[in-house]
């Protein structure tokens, strides 16, 4: 399974940036990848990990602004369509085949 977090915070106040900037870096050191800007990804293996991740970013999430998350099958995410862009180096190392189990 995975996780996409996709978001939109504000970014006009000192303040904003900070926290936008925090979440984003709670986002890669909690695993996640960058898909685009505002895009991020993870894999995890199982229903009680989504939900223990999900908790993970309701705290994490700054209170303004939009943080959206939907979670997708490892097929269903293989099935993207790219019509612009490449996949990314990690991308192309892990396909749905070669699911790391923690």
């Amino acid at each position: 399974m995975r996780i996409l977090v996709l978001f939109d915070l504000p970014v006009v106040k000192k303040e904003d940036r900070e926290k936008a900037t925090k979440f984003r870096n709670f986002l890669i050191n909690d695993g996640y990848e960058m898909l685009q800007f505002s895009v991020y990804s993870r894999i995890v293996n199982s229903v009680d990990a989504t939900k223990k991740h999900l908790l993970r970013l309701e705290r994490a999430a700054p209170k303004l602004g939009s943080v959206r998350v939907l979670i997708v099958t490892e097929k269903q995410y293989s099935d993207m369509i790219i019509l612009r862009g490449k996949n990314t180096v990690r991308e192309k190392k892990l396909n749905t085949d070669q699911l790391v189990l923690f």
